[in-house]
Order: structure tokens, then sequence, then C-alpha cells
């Protein structure tokens, strides 16, 4: 027997790499040193010595979830790699980081070159929108581990802001506006209940199969706030991701300010995926709170919040629908009333 027969096919390895090679090469930029192939990437500081005081690094880490069981049921591959970086660039943007480099983890049972190259070309192409450089990263077969046709993909991603800059929610005031930034739809969080509720992925929705609402990409929002930090002073920053509004806008606050986000229900287009998804729950004999589910769990057309001066929030809102993300004035900060973090009206 030999290490094929095992269940790894390392020439079919040696062709996913191969593939992967020009997709990270259109991300390098001049700070990367080196190429795929080593056993490390590097990447050089050298021109932040020079434009920050006390350069620090920011990192995050994050998969797609049960987002990928779409994808391969769908039969595309393409884009579920956009997922896994925008999951951790945007993250770490919440900390005013500027991300340098992006590195992915496939994991499946048996290897398609094809496939796997699909989803590292939707991880090239987030890269490259976000100016962040893809500098390697691990294709592992697991036999008789994981199923033959089950994959999934993670990575992690490092930035880097100027310890005077860095956001942390510590600027955060009473009187504070909540600025909302469009998702570009569910994202990638509460797939889990999606599939439960959505089996069918060849309903009509809207005119098209209702898979691929489903699987449209996360909204990468590092360019336009990068800019914005430039024009305006951002006090706190949310990403939207699993948790929904309950879990993850309290986080923006820090633990001795004792404020809480207020939430003008109505103030924003809510895309209509989300009442499919609020009437299978319905259906399937849900009998709880489904407002609160639902904010619980997605990010009802919100994907990023910030928090500023009220006086600047028009200047904000107006700058981000020139570069194609719609904002919204979505609520307040004020004082926490008997230690909560959240509340609608």
């Amino acid at each position: 027997m030999d290490y094929k027969q095992a269940g790894v096919d390392i020439e079919e390895g040696y062709k996913a790499v191969d593939k992967y090679r020009g997709l990270a090469a259109a991300t390098a930029s001049k700070a990367v040193l080196g190429g795929l192939g080593s056993f490390g990437g590097m990447y050089s500081l050298k021109e932040f010595l020079n434009t920050m005081e006390e350069p620090v690094l920011v990192s995050g880490t994050d998969g797609v979830g049960t987002k990928i069981d779409i994808a391969f049921r769908m039969k595309k591959y393409d884009t579920i790699g956009i997922d896994c970086v925008a999951m951790c660039v945007n993250d770490i943007l919440c900390q005013g980081a500027k991300p340098l480099f992006f590195l992915d983890y496939i994991a499946c049972g048996k290897l398609d070159a094809e496939i796997a190259a699909d989803l590292v070309k939707g991880v090239a192409a987030g890269c490259r929108e976000t100016g962040t450089a893809l500098l390697g990263g691990e294709t592992a077969e697991h036999p008789g581990v994981i199923p033959d046709d089950v994959y999934d993909i993670a990575g992690f991603a490092v930035g880097i802001v100027d310890r005077k800059k860095i956001i942390d929610g510590s600027k955060i005031r009473e009187g504070d506006a909540l600025l909302g930034l469009a998702s570009s739809g569910i994202h990638s969080n509460g797939f889990s209940l999606i599939r439960k509720i959505i089996p069918d992925l060849n309903e009509d929705f809207e005119g098209n199969p209702i898979g691929l609402t489903l699987l449209e990409p996360t909204r990468l929002y590092v360019k336009p706030i990068l800019s914005l930090v430039e024009e305006v002073e951002i006090h706190g920053m949310v990403h939207i991701t699993g948790g929904g509004f309950h879990e993850n806008i309290p986080r923006m606050f820090s633990k001795a300010s004792q404020l809480s986000a207020v939430i003008h229900n109505g103030s924003w287009e809510v895309p209509p995926i989300f009442d499919r998804i609020a009437g299978g729950i319905k259906a399937a004999g849900g009998n709880q709170d489904i407002q609160k589910l639902m904010f619980n769990t997605y990010n009802m057309g919100i994907g990023f919040i910030l928090a500023l001066s009220l006086e600047h929030a028009a200047k904000a809102a107006a700058f981000l629908e020139k570069q194609g993300y719609p904002a919204w004035l979505i609520g307040k900060v004020e004082k926490a009333q008997d230690g909560e973090g959240l509340r609608f009206e």
C-alpha cells in the first residue's frame, strides 16, 4: 500500500499548489518577500516603521461555517473564499487596522485540484479588493476523517495600526450616533438554521434559485472605512457577525463605560431574504420571539456599524454612499439602563 492508496493524492496536491501560485502572485506587493512554497510567508514592515510611532499588529481568524455546504450543493465554489477573507479582515478593521496579509486553510476528505483552486480564487479576489497579500496557506486531505466530498475553509489575517490610532471604544460618548452600513445579504452566519428551513436551494426567489442569494459573498468594508477614518473621527466600530446585533454591538463599548446602544426600529432597509428566513422559522413551528431570534442570529441588512459624533454622521453617510456603501443613521448611544448593552425602540 502507498500514500495514494491510503487516501492522500500528493500529485493532486501539487496541481492545486500550481494553480494557487498565480492567484497569490496577483495579490502581492513589494512588502511580500518570496512566494508560495517556503515553509513560512514573509512580509516586510519597513514602510510602517517610518510612518508610525508605535506600529501594532492586529490579528483575526475565522471561517465560513456551514455556508460552505450551500456552495457545494450549488456547485459554485468561487465566492466562498471572499467570505473567508471578509470574516477576518472586517474583524480586525474594527480596531482601525489595515490588513497586511492573509493565510488560508482548506481541509477535505479527497482533494480535487480544480475545486480547491476555485476556493482560493475567491480568497485571492477578497485579498485584491482589500489590498491584502495572500501570503500562503495549507491544503490538507483527511481521508477517513472527513468524507470524500466534504471541504472546509478557514483563514487568518494580520493587520497594522499606529497605537495612537487604535479604535477601542474608549472615545464613545453618550449622544454619539450609530451609523449602519448595508450588508450584501446574509454574509456568513446562521446557515445551520437556514439549511434546516430552506432545504430546496432551487426554490425561486426573486426570479433566481434561492441558493444563489444565500451565496452572495460577505461585503468587504476595509477600503471605504480606512478612507473614512481620514475624514472624520470614528469612536467605535462593530462587525455584525455570529450573534447578530445582540452579541456584537455591546462589544464595542469599553467595560467601564456603562454605555448602551439604542437601535431605531425601521430606520434602514431590511433585505427580503430575511423575511423569507423568518417565514421559514414560523412555518417550522417556531413559537419563540422571532424578531429577537433574527436579531440575535443575523445582520438583518446591517453588516458594519460605526459610532461617531452626531455632528459627523451626515458627512460620514454621504462619504460612504459615494463609495457605493449605503449607510443609515440607525441609532444612538446612551447611558446603560440596568446594565443592558442594547435595546430597540
